[in-house]
């Protein structure tokens, strides 16, 4: 009865589903098991920045510029973007030249958030984290493997990560909100959610960077610094 069940009408093996094709390993846990497992413990224990990517693979990515981001919505004005955004570039230029996985500096790696705030972090997106895992899924791994697709998503967290630095008014918990979807989309491994990502941020470099002159000029002051340093 078993090899009957398995078998199609014609007696072929019957193929599994599309459907099936994606789902997650039982081994890899979702966004908010991750977020459990990093605020268990002591409340006043800093959470390292090196501790949190260790052991998530492909996902490293995606949880370092997760907590990278938590700093853009500190509700005060010039702090938040100050501390993130210089984070967020860090993750987008790796992306960009096609590291496989973080590197950090030993004194960003030695540093990072309290329990506590990720723990106040976590509750807030525990909502929308639900509503979230019920419609992703590991999916279109083009969209995040592929080297000219890192490399693109790479360059737009640089842009966005630059742009947040900047002090545009009442931009923080955009860019914020921006930068979480593309973290959900690498810790997720939902190339599609990447795409939505992808539309996002392009839309947001346009109108912020690009037609109000602040990204350009941005960049040219980076890459000013940058030949000082070098001459």
């Amino acid at each position: 009865m078993t090899a009957a069940a398995d078998n199609g009408p014609d007696g072929e093996e019957r193929k599994p589903s599309p459907g099936r094709r994606h789902e997650r390993k039982p081994h890899e846990a979702g966004t908010r098991a991750l977020l459990d497992a990093i605020v268990a413990g002591d409340p006043d224990e800093v959470v390292k920045f090196g501790d949190v990517i260790a052991g998530l693979g492909n996902r490293s990515f995606g949880m370092l510029l997760f907590v990278s981001t938590l700093p853009a919505f500190i509700p005060i004005p010039g702090v938040g973007g100050a501390i993130s955004g210089p984070l967020v570039v860090l993750v987008g230029l790796q992306l960009l030249i096609g590291l496989r996985k973080p590197w950090l500096p030993g004194f960003i790696a030695r540093r990072g958030p309290h329990r506590k705030a990720m723990g106040k972090f976590r509750n807030l997106l525990a909502p929308w984290l639900t509503r979230l895992e019920r419609v992703v899924s590991p999916r279109a791994p083009v969209m995040l493997d592929h080297r000219a697709a890192n490399a693109f998503t790479g360059l737009l967290l640089v842009l966005l990560g630059i742009l947040l630095s900047l002090p545009i008014p009442l931009t923080n918990f955009l860019f914020g909100a921006l930068l979480l979807l593309f973290a959900f989309a690498l810790l997720e491994r939902d190339g599609k959610l990447m795409g939505v990502a992808w539309v996002a941020g392009s839309i947001a470099v346009a109108v912020f960077g690009v037609l109000s002159g602040s990204l350009a000029q941005a960049l040219a002051e980076w890459i000013a610094l940058a030949q000082d340093k070098i001459g």
